[in-house]
């Protein structure tokens, strides 16, 4: 079952967005719906209800996958679409989705202080799938699913769908996971100034099992999403080190990117106003 919240910015977040008063504005009393599902067994239907409850909270159809900006909906990533030549052993580019080109057109971009990204092989492709480990990791939409590399953070910017150049923010995302049996999974919320808007542990469950996490606020705060997958780090296929729980993602849902609001001119001033009382915030702290 979903459950609602209301998500306010901490008090060092708000220092933060003193100088920035009114794109803050709206992040600081958003009430925030949380979807969060595991399955101790490795069957997608195990978690298919909590997807779709939060496909349906997002609301609008599947925006798919061209370069064309919408008012609401969604975008998908399942990345079975991912050209051979993109997916393990070769690593995947972090702006793969964020292309102005049909396919490639979904506005989101992936970085991780690591070395890159691997998108598993699929069995046509000759190599080995899973990442090497077949019994631990299994498909929600098979077959392919997706990863950091020599490190367990991704961080997710988002930019308009007909407009790669353009930031953009989103009111909600949510991923399926793999082989969550800790509680250091996570997906962290961050809105304007880089506040923490809200932060989900991911649900664990047994080895092999599925996990579904995601949030929805009630407009497009959102700008950047970083999630933590487990504690063990992908070498390379077939070959983990550091932390007992490695982890992988595979579908990742979120709301159409959205443009960020341009203050008016009036607004510019309050901005003007709100930065210099946080210099005199800082002085007088120093």
């Amino acid at each position: 079952m979903p459950t609602v919240q209301s998500t306010a910015l901490r008090p060092a977040a708000l220092r933060t967005c003193i100088g920035a008063a009114l794109l803050c504005a709206a992040a600081t009393a958003q009430a925030v719906v949380t979807f969060s599902a595991n399955a101790n067994g490795a069957a997608p239907a195990d978690i298919s209800t909590a997807v779709a409850d939060f496909r349906s909270a997002i609301g609008g159809a599947n925006n798919g996958t061209g370069p064309t900006n919408f008012a609401d909906g969604r975008r998908e990533i399942n990345w079975d679409g991912v050209p051979n030549a993109s997916a393990d052993p070769n690593l995947l580019a972090g702006n793969f989705f964020n292309a102005g080109t049909p396919g490639r057109a979904r506005g989101l971009v992936f970085s991780t202080p690591g070395t890159g990204f691997l998108v598993s092989a699929n069995v046509a492709s000759g190599q080995p799938t899973a990442f090497g480990f077949p019994s631990d990791f299994v498909a929600f939409s098979a077959e392919r699913m997706f990863t950091p590399v020599g490190s367990v953070v991704t961080d997710l910017n988002f930019f308009l769908s007909a407009d790669p150049a353009a930031p953009a923010t989103t009111r909600a995302f949510g991923a399926v996971f793999e082989d969550v049996e800790t509680d250091v999974t996570t997906i962290e919320y961050f809105g304007a100034g880089n506040a923490l808007l809200h932060s989900l542990t991911v649900a664990k469950g047994s080895s092999g099992s599925f996990s579904f996490a995601g949030a929805v606020f009630d407009s497009a705060v959102v700008s950047r999403v970083r999630i933590t997958s487990g504690d063990g780090v992908l070498a390379s296929n077939g070959s983990y080190s550091g932390g007992a729980d490695g982890v992988v993602m595979d579908d990742f849902i979120y709301g159409e990117p959205q443009a960020l609001a341009v203050p008016e001119p009036a607004t510019m001033l309050l901005w003007a106003a709100g930065l210099a009382g946080g210099l005199l915030l800082r002085r007088r702290q120093a």
